[in-house]
């Protein structure tokens, strides 16, 4: 696929109606309370183009970190009192933790609400990065910095179900690993949905 059929493709991606995805999804078995309080957040799917084509920047997070240590992820956070909705939050998230600079994005639409298990309700903001820049990852969350080619990360056939004890239960999620960067969890169910949007 060429990149303009990417990039095409990706603007289509937004426009198709989903359900709101969950960290549970492949558990139906886990009864959630109707009352929790969900607290909102924003990542940036950000797609650069390579003359490889389109490719998607994931971060590994900090094996220092108390929550997610050493996961792959979105550059993104919760949104804050500062920020106008999520989207900004996810702006805003991706310059403090990679050095992308709002500026430098141009932001196609946004994917269906993730759910997570630690209480977040995750918009995930998909964008094209239109600039290059010079990535700065913030030392204290972020250990590195590297991208995913398209035609991995939309590709369902990438994706596998595997599952693990967690807190006394066995809990099954999305895995796409890529060479040395196990991709899961969260970050894998997004990019799911992203996947078959892309390939209907």
């Amino acid at each position: 696929m060429e990149t303009v059929e990417q990039i095409n493709a990706l603007r289509k991606a937004v426009t198709v109606q989903g359900a709101v995805t969950s960290d549970f999804d492949l558990n139906p078995d886990v009864v959630l309370p109707a009352d929790r309080k969900l607290r909102p957040a924003g990542v940036l799917c950000a797609f650069e183009q390579t003359p490889l084509g389109l490719e998607v920047i994931l971060t590994k997070r900090s094996s220092r970190l108390k929550h997610h240590p050493g996961q792959i992820a979105f550059p993104g956070g919760k949104q804050d009192e500062g920020d106008r909705d999520v989207v900004d939050a996810a702006l805003r998230e991706a310059y403090e933790e990679i050095g992308l600079p709002k500026t430098h994005v141009e932001v196609i639409g946004t994917l269906p609400t993730h759910e997570t298990v630690t209480g977040f309700l995750v918009t995930p903001v998909l964008g094209l990065v239109r600039e290059s820049f010079e990535v700065l990852p913030e030392k204290g969350e972020v250990e590195e910095v590297f991208r995913a080619p398209f035609a991995h990360v939309t590709d369902p056939a990438r994706y596998a179900v595997q599952s693990r004890r967690w807190r006394g239960h066995r809990r099954s999620y999305f895995t796409a690993p890529l060479g040395p960067y196990y991709i899961w969890g969260a970050t894998a169910r997004m990019l799911r949905v992203l996947a078959d949007r892309v390939s209907e």
